[in-house]
């Protein structure tokens, strides 16, 4: 079973959430998922985004790939260089996203 973490699309017509979630690679995009692991709001301003850190470590460390979307989120949010420290062995608890 090869994992994914996605964005699954929550909210309103023309007012969308999104929830950062581990899910299965095969499921649909709003589909069966294992976890969630945060959310994203883009519509505010500016858009607002958490994610549970130690989680998402989690996942990545079993080998979960994020999609483009979400590697591009995080990535701006500096998620990317909590992992890379994460990958040395650096201590992450207490550490916050942007």
């Amino acid at each position: 079973m090869s994992v994914k973490i996605r964005l699954r699309r929550m909210g309103k017509k023309k007012q969308p959430t999104y929830r950062f979630v581990a899910t299965d690679s095969r499921m649909p995009r709003d589909g069966r998922f294992l976890e969630v692991l945060g959310w994203y709001r883009p519509l505010e301003k500016p858009a607002k985004l958490k994610v549970n850190i130690e989680r998402t470590v989690d996942w990545l460390r079993k080998g979960a790939t994020p999609s483009n979307t979400v590697d591009s989120l995080f990535r701006q949010c500096g998620m990317t260089q909590i992992w890379e420290k994460a990958q040395k062995g650096e201590d992450i608890t207490g550490m916050e996203v942007k």
